[in-house]
C-alpha cells in the first residue's frame, strides 16, 4: 500500500477488465462474481461476497512483502515479530479499503453504482465501524510486535485515514499513498530489527513505484492523460536500474554472520553471483509486468488501458518487492515473496472476483 492501508484501492488480479483496478491504497472497478464462491445462494453467501468485494481480498497478496523486503533490508531474519508486522499491515490495507469505499459512496452511487455501499448490500455505518475496528486491531498487533513498530504504525495508519478523508482528492494523494507503501516497509523492518534506517533506501523505491501507479489512476475512469503513464513507465525503468545497479551490499548482521570461516574470496562471491542473478531476475519480472500496460496507455490513454495499465503496476509491486528482499542479500525471502503473485491470481480466480480499483 502497498501501498498498504494507504495503497487502499488495490486490484484484484483475475479477470477480465473493468472499470477498475487496484485492489484499491498502495488494484479497480469491481466485481463479484460467477465463479466458485457465489454458488451458495441465500443472504449469507451474498453478504459474504460483498464485504469480500468491499475489501478487495485478492489485493491482500500485495501486501505481506512490504513487511518481508523491510526485514530482508534490515538485515534480519523474519521471525514471530515479522508476523505481527504482516497482520498489522493487513489490517490497516483493509481499514483503508473499507474507509474508502465509505468515503467515496457519493461519488460511488454515480459512477459505480454496483459497489456493495451504493448497491445497499452493506451500510455504511458497517463499513466504516469496520475501518475502525480494522485499524484498532492493526495497532493492536503493531504494539504486540514492540515499541519500534507502533512508532511507525501510527504514522501509517494516520496516513491511510487522511488520504480516504482528505488527501486522495487533491495533488497530495499520490504522495500519501506512495507514503503509506513506504511506511509499510519500515513497519516490517521496526518490528524485526527494532530500527528503519537500513530499510530507507528501499522504503523510497517502492514507494516511487507506489507514487507512479496512483498518479496513473487518477484518470482511470476519464483517460486523456499521456503524461502520468509516460511518467509511470521512466519511473519503472529507473527503478529497475537502481534495483539492479550497483554492488550488491549485505547489511551489517549478514556480513558478520558470513564471515567467519570464509577466508578466500571465491566462497564469498558466489552467493554475492547467485544473489545478483536472482535479483536482475526479478527486476526484469517487475519491468515487464508495469513497462507494456504503461506503454500501451501512452500511445492510447482511453480508460480501457489506463485501467490495466493501474492493474499492471499493482502486479508488478510482488516482483519489486522480492527484487528488494534479494537485493538485500536474502534471496529465500525474495523467493518467497514472489510466489505471493501466482497465489494471488489463484485466488482471485477462485474467488471469481474482477479487478478492483484504486480510486
Amino acid at each position: 500500500m502497498s501501498g498498504t492501508a494507504a495503497a487502499a484501492r488495490a486490484a484484484s488480479e483475475a479477470g477480465p477488465p473493468a472499470p477498475e483496478q487496484r485492489p484499491a491504497a498502495g488494484a479497480v472497478a469491481p466485481a463479484a462474481s460467477s465463479g466458485s464462491l457465489p454458488r451458495a445462494s441465500g443472504p449469507r453467501s451474498g453478504r459474504a461476497g460483498a464485504w469480500a468485494e468491499l475489501l478487495r481480498l485478492p489485493a491482500l497478496f500485495t501486501v505481506p512483502g512490504d513487511a518481508l523486503a523491510g526485514a530482508a533490508a534490515a538485515g534480519a531474519r523474519p521471525g514471530p515479530r515479522t508476523l505481527l508486522a504482516i497482520g498489522s499491515s493487513l489490517c490497516l490495507y483493509e481499514a483503508g479499503m473499507a474507509l474508502n469505499d465509505w468515503a467515496d459512496r457519493a461519488e460511488d452511487a454515480v459512477e459505480r453504482p454496483h459497489r456493495p455501499l451504493p448497491s445497499g448490500r452493506i451500510r455504511p455505518a458497517a463499513a466504516l465501524a469496520a475501518a475502525g475496528a480494522l485499524t484498532g486491531a492493526g495497532l493492536a498487533l503493531a504494539a504486540g510486535a514492540g515499541r519500534p513498530a507502533l512508532a511507525v504504525a501510527a504514522p501509517l495508519a494516520a496516513t491511510v485515514w487522511a488520504y480516504d478523508l482528505t488527501l486522495k482528492h487533491t495533488p497530495a494523494g499520490p504522495a500519501a499513498m506512495a507514503a503509506a507503501r513506504g511506511l509499510d516497509l519500515l513497519l516490517g523492518a521496526a518490528a524485526t530489527s527494532g530500527g528503519t534506517r537500513a530499510a530507507l533506501p528501499s522504503a523510497a523505491l517502492l514507494g516511487s513505484h507506489t507514487l507512479a501507479v496512483t498518479a496513473v489512476s487518477r484518470r482511470e475512469t476519464t483517460g486523456g492523460s499521456v503524461l502520468a503513464p509516460l511518467a509511470a513507465l521512466a519511473t519503472t525503468g529507473a527503478l529497475t536500474r537502481l534495483v539492479t545497479a550497483g554492488r550488491i551490499r549485505l547489511p551489517a548482521g549478514r556480513r558478520a554472520a558470513a564471515a567467519p570461516g570464509l577466508p578466500g574470496s571465491n566462497p564469498a562471491a558466489q552467493p554475492s553471483r547467485t544473489t545478483g542473478a536472482l535479483t536482475t531476475a526479478l527486476a526484469a519480472a517487475y519491468a515487464a509486468t508495469a513497462a507494456r500496460p504503461y506503454f500501451h496507455a501512452t500511445l492510447n490513454p482511453s480508460p480501457p488501458l489506463v485501467q490495466r495499465a493501474v492493474g499492471g503496476g499493482i502486479r508488478a509491486t510482488v516482483p519489486l518487492q522480492a527484487a528488494l528482499a534479494a537485493r538485500s542479500g536474502a534471496p529465500v525471502t525474495s523467493l518467497l515473496v514472489a510466489a505471493l503473485a501466482p497465489a494471488g491470481r489463484m485466488f482471485a480466480k477462485r474467488a471469481a472476483m474482477r479487478k478492483v480499483s484504486i480510486t
